[in-house]
């Protein structure tokens, strides 16, 4: 008999909760900065993203999947993409 044990669950499952995100109809030009964008225009954006994060009941499951998929743009569970790498440079001088 095959073993399916290594195999990936589900995709609905792991991928569901972005159906409920406060995001899921909004232009992704919100969320992911074009390029060239600098200073207070890029913060301005980063700012009203996160505002609709905040307000958003999956914020955490979407937090966990950017960081654990190391997501490189984009605003994603409250979070820019520099704040993303520090946490994940934190994450892991914790665990060396």
């Amino acid at each position: 008999m095959t073993d399916v044990s290594r195999l990936p669950g589900p995709m609905l499952d792991a991928w569901e909760w972005q159906y409920q995100g406060a995001c899921r109809d909004m232009d992704t030009e919100l969320f992911f900065h074009p390029e060239g964008e600098r200073g207070s225009t890029r913060r301005r954006r980063a700012e009203n993203a996160k505002a609709i994060c905040a307000t958003c009941p999956v914020i955490e499951q979407c937090r966990e999947y950017a960081l654990r998929a190391q997501e490189p743009y984009g605003i994603w569970g409250g979070m820019t993409e520099e704040e993303r790498r520090e946490e994940i440079l934190r994450s892991r001088r914790r665990t060396a």
